[in-house]
């Protein structure tokens, strides 16, 4: 009981953190003076929007766990599947469903004079990413490197790096498992993100898959601003 209690108390407190922190991001939007240029602008408001749509899924989720727990005899049990619950959602375990299979290439038509494409620019694969996640994409993997809350993308040396690893070269493939696969299919093909491949040169093509399989995440995630309290 002791126990259950605690546990309650543990929830109210994530849904209010959670309600606040809606308001905040609300609040966040507007800012005065503001110098980016209009792919930036376009880019962040497309993470201001994924990361409201997060919040309100997690408040979701909370208020049912919440409700279960207030109503369910078998707490363990329950606690059981809302920790599998959390490593599904944090990336932690391999996963297979239907989704949407995006393949970039390279493009190159006559009257292109420039230098070489030697990778996909770490801008590019955040902006796909965020624009996937607004489509209703559950899980993402790039290049088989699994995209995680604290996934970085960054380059190095003239090459990308996802994860703490190099991609491959061309053709590089995006998997994403997804409730709706037609839907996000048809929203990916008509989508700015398409738009802004093509301009660097690349092909974007989309196809619906019935299973894809996932690959877990498998580094050690770093945890900040937390420690451990012993109970007296």
């Amino acid at each position: 009981m002791k126990i259950t209690h605690a546990l309650l108390m543990g929830l109210v407190a994530v849904f209010a953190g959670l309600m606040i922190m809606v308001q905040t991001d609300s609040g966040a939007m507007n800012v005065s003076g503001d110098t980016r240029n209009l792919a930036e602008l376009r880019q962040d408001l497309m993470e201001q929007k994924e990361r409201r749509q997060e919040l309100y899924d997690q408040i979701e989720e909370s208020k049912a766990v919440l409700d279960q727990l207030v109503s369910e005899d078998d707490v363990e049990d329950l606690l059981f599947h809302v920790q599998e619950s959390l490593r599904e959602d944090a990336g932690f375990t391999e996963m297979t469903g239907e989704g949407v299979i995006i393949e970039i290439d390279l493009h190159f038509d006559e009257t292109y004079v420039g230098g070489g494409v030697t990778h996909i620019p770490p801008y590019l694969l955040r902006l796909l990413i965020n624009e996937l996640n607004i489509q209703g994409a559950r899980h993402i993997a790039i290049d088989r490197q699994r995209i995680v809350s604290s996934t970085a993308i960054r380059e190095v040396e003239g090459r990308t790096l996802i994860n703490g690893q190099w991609i491959s070269y061309f053709p590089i493939q995006i998997q994403v498992l997804t409730d709706r696969p037609d839907d996000l299919r048809y929203a990916m093909l008509a989508s700015n993100a398409r738009d802004l491949f093509q301009y660097e040169n690349m092909s974007f093509t989309a196809e619906v898959a019935e299973e894809i399989t996932l690959p877990a995440y498998h580094q050690l995630p770093r945890i900040r601003y937390m420690e451990v309290v012993q109970e007296e």
